[in-house]
């Protein structure tokens, strides 16, 4: 199934009533600002601001798993026509992946992941509605990592031969699932894999067989080399 893999963050919105210009003077810079200071409680797009003042737009989630979670990034995945490019693409190899990131990125301190598969062609007002696994981390790892996935990726790039599997992988997360499981997670891929991973985690820079790196590899942990 084609679908969007959709990457919030939770960190260490304004109401929508609010204008740019009050934005400017209250500077929310993650969805947790605006869920403890602000007391949102309601998922949806909200306006939030870099430590420079840029002012941008994303979605947060305040319900899931204590909630104050920022959207930063969607992957790309499975798109036939080749919708993503090089300069935004999130493996090393000539696939049809992208990270497009907003500001939050590369801005907000984070300490735990969480990750959605959306289909294709969904409004933002409805991908938690119709995504068909949701999952996140609770060990605060990014703490260990520069405290952001631009700062992890950093440390662990995605690029051609850069390393073997499973040895130079980045860090595989255990993960939580909020919709879904590990084990339908884990047969969406193929019997081959299935064999020399375990389900229930998220890899970062995982690198397959043929030395080809990629930034996740969602709900699995390589535990040994394919025969």
């Amino acid at each position: 199934m084609a679908n969007w893999i959709v990457l919030l963050v939770a960190f260490a919105s304004v109401n929508l009533s609010l204008s740019v210009r009050e934005l400017e003077y209250s500077t929310p810079q993650s969805c947790k600002d605006l869920k403890q200071t602000y007391k949102i409680t309601q998922d949806g797009l909200y306006y939030l601001s870099t430590p420079s003042g840029v002012v941008y737009q994303t979605y947060c989630d305040m319900t899931t798993a204590g909630g104050g979670w920022t959207l930063v990034a969607s992957v790309h995945e499975n798109n036939m026509y080749g919708k993503c490019t090089t300069e935004d693409s999130s493996s090393s190899s000539s696939s049809p992946y992208s990270i497009p990131q907003n500001p939050g990125y590369y801005g907000i301190r984070a300490e735990d992941v969480a990750v959605w598969h959306v289909p294709n062609n969904e409004l933002v007002g409805r991908w938690k509605l119709t995504s068909f696994l949701r999952y996140h981390t609770e060990t605060k790892f990014l703490n260990n990592y520069g405290g952001n996935l631009y700062n992890l990726f950093k440390q662990f790039p995605v690029k051609y031969n850069v390393g073997s599997c499973p040895a130079n992988h980045g860090p595989s997360v255990p993960v939580v699932y909020d919709v879904g499981d590990a084990t339908s997670n884990h047969n969406l891929y193929g019997p081959h894999i299935r064999a020399y991973t375990v389900p229930g985690f998220i890899t970062f820079r995982a690198i397959n067989t043929e030395n080809a790196a990629m930034a996740i590899c969602s709900g699995s942990q390589t535990h040994r080399l394919p025969q």
